[in-house]
């Protein structure tokens, strides 16, 4: 329960405490089970409770899916798609994807969810987002992949910073040059500590953020290195920027990820959405391997 305690809850929903708690002491009779520890300053769902909240949001999704299938029916597509990205998809990527997808089907609307790489995983196993485009999820337990795509890892620099010139960008080179590092639930960060963990160079960020916007303007104004993913670069018109890609004898190679909760049914406009994604992943992955 969000409020976290019989009180609040009971405010939020124009009753009083006590009718509220025999409400649930009822619904508690009837199911046959408690589904809330009584605690000294509040209550919280015990596991019975967390079992009964999933159900009722898997219910929730599959009336959604229904009412898509039924608008469907009608030759207007209707519905909404939620999803859960890592920031990098934010700027350039996904609005061009959404207004690609309305320009199409107006009747869809969209909410997306920002999350790092575990907090998109919790996303979809709490029905809160249909679907997840993460760079690197951690756990991968109710994960189910729809499509992986390559993403190597680049560095960000000014277009007069004494690297941007190189042919080859060596991680020992950025190592030793001023730079900066997004935060440590960032799939980036993960696969920069995997690189250095077994040399003799460490990383010693003169800053850390967790906005990769914020990295790409920071190393305008001082004469040092950030680090992103391509598909966070793909479509900026910064002409004081140069990106290059890390060589990977160096860095290994992250992925992006399009996924779902394991075992649902999506409803059609999310799963129409995910077709859209994936068709146009894959071939900006086959373009980039025509011209590696």
């Amino acid at each position: 329960m969000r409020a976290g305690s019989i009180r609040k809850a009971a405010e939020d929903m124009n009753l009083t405490a006590s009718a509220l708690n025999r409400r649930i002491r009822r619904f508690e009779d009837e199911f046959g089970a408690e589904i809330f520890e009584r605690l000294p300053r509040g209550v919280r769902l015990n596991p019975a409770g967390e079992l009964l909240l999933q159900h009722f949001r898997g219910q929730v999704s599959d009336l959604e899916r229904v009412r898509s299938q039924v608008a469907d029916l009608s030759g207007v597509r209707r519905g909404h798609v939620s999803i859960a990205c890592s920031q990098a998809l934010q700027p350039y990527f996904l609005p061009l994807q959404i207004a690609c997808y309305r320009k199409e089907h107006p009747g869809v609307t969209f909410s997306v969810n920002v999350r790092d790489r575990a907090a998109a995983e919790r996303d979809l196993s709490t029905f809160s987002s249909d679907l997840a485009l993460v760079f690197e999820p951690v756990h991968m337990v109710e994960f189910e992949v729809l499509l992986s795509v390559p993403q190597p890892i680049h560095v960000v620099m000014s277009k007069s910073h004494p690297l941007a010139d190189k042919t080859e960008i060596r991680l020992r080179d950025c190592l030793e040059t001023p730079h900066i590092l997004p935060t440590a639930q960032l799939g980036v960060r993960h696969l920069l500590e995997i690189a250095v963990r077994d040399g003799s160079r460490q990383l010693t960020p003169i800053l850390e953020a967790d906005s990769f916007e914020f990295m790409r303007h920071y190393v305008k104004h001082e004469g040092a290195v950030g680090f992103q993913i391509p598909i966070g670069l793909e479509g900026s018109s910064d002409r004081d920027l140069v990106f290059k890609e890390i060589s990977r004898r160096d860095v290994p190679v992250g992925h992006l990820l399009l996924g779902q909760m394991k075992g649902r049914a999506l409803p059609v406009a999310s799963a129409r959405f995910a077709n859209q994604l994936a068709v146009y992943l894959g071939q900006m992955d086959a373009a980039r391997d025509r011209q590696a």
